[in-house]
């Protein structure tokens, strides 16, 4: 593919926007996603602003989901502590909802608008950002070529390439070089993911680690952890977190296997996705274990075999009800999930061997003995079974996730460091409309 052809492709894309070339923009992931949005909020995603424009200097900053938006919430109070003002997109509800609890009306919230012309012009003709922060791995060609156009600096923060996006681009790299050629930095979380984005044409690229080991631990009401706490009692515990399809039947398999051996066991069971609750409590049900279901408010008895975490925004509560977590998207799935919050609250790490997304984090806690890999089932109850044994060895499991979480921390020392050439303008033209306000 030549690069008159990339430029000829993307010339044509920013006309007829990403409802013509669906495989490149993330249009179609939005199509997949309605119904989870907030219906009154809806112009917002064509971008019709919710709110007005403040004075002065204004960063765009963008994190997708829950995750990235957690991720970026010290990030944003740094730079709040500057005095420049903070419009934060998102593209879930749930993750409005984080910025809403963590961020207040310190920073003006909009869900961010779609991948096409219309609504990405009028977004930033209202909000007219002089910096565009964008986390993780968004990448929206039309949005890039649209601050690209107007001159408006974009810097990728906590940039990661998953194997499968790396493969894709490599596929399409006259395209991806003329995209990423209007990144002014990208700021890598490892150093594969730094030389993907090198590779791909991206410059300049620093790594800084995983903003999201830079986060506190997620929080939990006191009110309700006491309550379950005590409802629980002294039962041994062990948790199957963030789990995709297949992986909550194989977490009550598990259960049905070690409940005799372990008595009173209590196996904690979050799905990533709660809107499967129903289909999920049916299945585990159907197979003759007794299943509370937090969402329901349902007490936890001492015939409960499952507790069905069907709920948002509670991680923090299930995590400090074990010493034991087993991270999903690994087993049946591929890609893995964020093991960092459970290794934040001391607790031993098991996941499957399919964890390509968080490759560095999970080797890290492999070296220093906070994480352990199963292959299948049998090796996951397997596992489950030693540490609910061992103490000394589960205690020791945990302490090394714990250490291994602080060894890792100052990828947000780091990110401001490489902002800073950005940000400091708007700080200086800040003070100054200030002064001359006054």
């Amino acid at each position: 593919m030549s690069e008159r052809w990339a430029r000829t492709f993307l010339t044509a894309y920013r006309f007829a926007g990403a409802a013509a070339y669906p495989l490149v923009g993330p249009y179609v992931a939005w199509r997949t996603s309605r119904g989870k949005e907030d219906r009154i909020r809806r112009r917002e995603r064509y971008g019709i602003a919710g709110r007005e424009r403040p004075e002065g200097p204004l960063i765009w900053i963008h994190a997708a989901s829950v995750g990235e938006t957690i991720a970026v919430v010290p990030l944003v109070e740094s730079i709040l502590d500057y005095g420049v003002n903070i419009v934060l997109t998102t593209g879930t509800v749930t993750s409005a909802q984080v910025a809403e609890e963590r961020l207040g009306d310190r920073i003006i919230h909009q869900y961010v608008p779609l991948d096409l012309k219309p609504a990405v012009s009028r977004f930033l003709d209202h909000w007219r950002p002089d910096l565009a922060i964008i986390a993780e791995s968004e990448i929206w060609p039309m949005t890039i070529l649209e601050l690209g156009a107007r001159r408006v600096p974009q810097v990728l923060v906590n940039g990661r390439l998953s194997d499968r996006s790396y493969k894709s681009w490599k596929k399409r790299a006259n395209i991806a070089e003329a995209l990423f050629e209007n990144l002014a930095h990208v700021v890598a979380q490892s150093d594969v993911d730094g030389e993907r984005f090198l590779s791909l044409g991206a410059r300049p690229v620093t790594v800084s680690g995983n903003l999201k080991v830079d986060t506190t631990p997620p929080p939990a009401d006191e009110r309700a952890l006491y309550t379950l706490k005590r409802q629980v009692g002294a039962r041994p515990t062990w948790a199957a977190i963030s789990t995709h399809d297949g992986e909550e039947v194989v977490a009550a398999e598990v259960h049905a296997m070690l409940h005799k051996r372990h008595h009173g066991l209590l196996t904690i069971v979050v799905p990533r996705h709660p809107d499967r609750a129903e289909a999920l409590a049916a299945q585990i049900s159907g197979m003759g274990l007794k299943l509370a279901r937090r969402s329901k408010g349902d007490r936890i008895i001492a015939d409960t075999d499952i507790l069905l975490g069907d709920t948002m925004g509670e991680m923090g509560l299930y995590l400090r009800l074990t010493e034991i977590a087993f991270v999903g998207r690994s087993l049946t799935s591929e890609g893995g999930q964020n093991p960092l919050e459970p290794a934040m609250l001391d607790t031993a790490v098991l996941a499957g061997r399919n964890v390509q997304n968080f490759r560095e984090t999970y080797q890290r806690l492999l070296d220093s003995g906070g994480a352990k890999l199963v292959r299948d089932r049998d090796m996951l109850a397997g596992a489950v079974n030693f540490l609910l044994t061992n103490e000394v060895a589960r205690h020791e499991m945990m302490a090394a996730g714990a250490a291994t979480v602080e060894e890792m921390r100052g990828a947000l020392a780091l990110t401001l460091k490489s902002l800073e050439p950005y940000i400091q303008p708007l700080v200086v033209k800040s003070r100054l409309k200030g002064a001359n306000g006054r």
